[in-house]
């Protein structure tokens, strides 16, 4: 093993494997004794047992991600780490659907908790955090603005036309076919798009390029103690300068000077991200169970799974904030979000058409009205130049909203 190699393959990644994919192995040889009702003190222990290892493989996935990320570059190194736990979610979905019982709202449910953990808790966390430690954080808006008009559409087409032109919330079969064309027509488009001709748009935005009209016109006339602006000049205002644009290497010059190093630690960051999904599901019939007994609402572990599976993501985001990074929040939240929608859904109406079973995808009144009201706000968060701690407290408001919905 090369010296590269083994600064990647490092002990502690090795560990890393072992404990989560070890841990997979132990739950489904112990499949018997965690069937419902456990014992309390076993489903305890269990469940500790499975998070802590979920934190601990967490942990290495952001290592990974961030490296890449590093090597990479926005959107390209973000767009890895959202791609490679989204894959994998709707692959153990599609599994589901084609399993045996009754599974038909499981993608609604799966992805509405998503859209409102990463909407609502994650964005608004991650601009809280960041405008309280960096003061108000300026994000490319134009690559923001794309990210939530993919969004707001893909949130149409998935939760809310079903309620109005299907049947039972669900669409009817001839309805299905062009609604997966439309969003895997809108989504391939959006990724071409983003890691080609506009990739300049999802990068981050220094703050020092922020500049003043009057920098660039006529020099201002001194009158003394009041300095005005010259003849002609209007009066400063303050722009949004683009992105520096440099000679830096290109995506394709970067893979093929390191290659070795980005296909390792992609692996890397696939084997170590995998079985976090993989206990996220197992794992819960053994919440179900424990929620059950409590007295939980049954949508309150559809949402504890996804905060789960979207662990690495959501702890990824919560360092680029810390370091004033919001653009790269944006690349990882709303990116997350974007290809959640646009990848479950198509997935789910196939199985559907092929197995011939309804896939109810229409969301109750309720959830309409707050899933309006986040993209709203995410709207007018985001249409600013700069985010705010302000804005982030909203996003969590919301967020807290949907959370008393489920107990009402």
């Amino acid at each position: 093993m090369t010296a590269a190699l083994r600064s990647i393959i490092t002990p502690t990644a090795i560990i890393r494997l072992l404990l989560g994919w070890g841990a997979y192995v132990a739950l489904l040889s112990a499949g018997h004794l965690l069937e419902p009702p456990v014992p309390a003190p076993l489903l305890v222990t269990a469940l500790i047992v499975i998070v802590a290892v979920i934190l601990v493989c967490a942990f290495g996935v952001v290592h990974e991600a961030e490296h890449l990320a590093g090597r990479l570059g926005d959107p390209y190194g973000s767009l890895v780490l959202t791609l490679s736990i989204v894959l994998i979610e709707v692959v153990l979905i599609a599994a589901v659907l084609l399993g045996p019982g009754d599974h038909a709202t499981i993608a609604r449910d799966s992805v509405m908790a998503v859209t409102m953990i990463i909407l609502g808790a994650v964005v608004g966390l991650c601009l809280l955090i960041g405008g309280l430690r960096h003061g108000d954080l300026m994000h490319n808006r134009t690559g923001v603005s794309t990210y939530l008009s993919m969004i707001i559409v893909l949130a149409a087409l998935a939760f809310a036309l079903p309620a109005v032109i299907g049947s039972d919330g669900s669409y009817l079969p001839w309805q299905e076919i062009p609604i997966i064309v439309l969003t895997i027509g809108i989504y391939t488009f959006f990724l071409t798009q983003q890691m080609g001709a506009q990739a300049a748009d999802f990068v981050e935005v220094d703050p020092r390029l922020t500049r003043t009209i009057a920098e660039a016109a006529a020099p201002a006339v001194d009158t003394g103690s009041i300095t005005e602006a010259a003849p002609g000049v209007d009066a400063p205002r303050e722009v949004e300068a683009a992105p520096d644009v440099d000679a830096s290497p290109g995506i394709r010059d970067i893979l093929s000077t390191h290659r070795v190093e980005i296909v390792t630690r992609l692996a890397l960051l696939i084997a170590t991200v995998t079985p976090i999904v993989l206990l996220s599901h197992d794992m819960a019939t053994l919440l179900d169970d424990g929620l059950g007994r409590l007295g939980a609402p049954v949508a309150l572990s559809g949402i504890v799974i996804a905060m789960i599976v979207f662990l690495p993501e959501s702890i990824t985001s919560i360092r680029a904030a810390w370091a004033g990074e919001i653009q790269r929040v944006s690349n990882l939240c709303h990116g997350a979000q974007v290809s959640t929608v646009g990848l479950t859904i198509p997935t789910v109406l196939v199985i559907g058409l092929l197995t011939d079973q309804p896939v109810v995808l229409a969301e109750s009144p309720v959830n309409l009205l707050l899933l309006g009201l986040m993209l709203l706000l995410s709207v007018a968060t985001f249409a600013a130049k700069r985010g705010t701690a302000v804005h982030g407290a909203a996003h969590l408001v919301v967020f807290a909203a949907f959370g008393i919905s489920v107990f009402s």
